[in-house]
């Protein structure tokens, strides 16, 4: 599985940035879709270290970073270019809850995880590894939270109670 991750996140890119699929409208699914696969990596990331595979391990955490990063630009983009800058939840009762619930644990957290993505990239580019694995503790499972909570707040958002405005 892992000797054909680079031949999937190919695909993925070239999918994701075909110019006819990047449109304003198409922004959130392909959002979605890098933290979707941003998750995938770093899990591939923790069970090659896990397995002394080092080499694939760096490459799942840079592949992480890379799409995270396209991500970012992608989810700026789009909310800086939609009208009002944000779209509205506007579901009821328990999902606007649990939505809120979540949104407000990803948030700080997504702004924290930049600076400590690059905080645990640092050392292991200077092969300080012993300060890398430090903080790596605590960066992975920011990140991975960081993502899949990305990937259920686009369900909650625009897939389970979307709101009847379209852009």
């Amino acid at each position: 599985m892992i000797s054909n991750l680079p031949k999937i996140i190919g695909l993925a890119f070239s999918s994701a940035l075909h110019p006819s699929l990047f449109t304003l409208h198409s922004l959130p699914s392909i959002n979605a879709s890098l933290n979707a696969l941003s998750a995938l990596l770093i899990l591939g990331g923790w069970y090659c270290i896990k397995h002394q595979r080092r080499v694939a391990h760096a490459f799942c955490m840079i592949a992480a970073f890379i799409t995270s990063s396209i991500f970012l630009g992608c989810y700026l983009y789009y909310h800086f270019n939609l009208p009002g800058h944000h779209v509205a939840f506007t579901a009821t009762g328990w999902p606007r809850v649990i939505y809120f619930f979540i949104l407000f644990t990803h948030l700080p957290l997504a702004l924290i995880l930049v600076p400590l993505v690059i905080m645990t990239f640092m050392p292991a580019l200077r092969q300080r590894f012993d300060q890398h694995k430090k903080i790596a503790r605590w960066t992975l499972p920011i990140w991975l939270y960081v993502s899949v909570t990305g990937v259920l707040v686009y369900f909650m958002l625009y897939i389970w109670f979307p709101t009847t405005t379209k852009l």
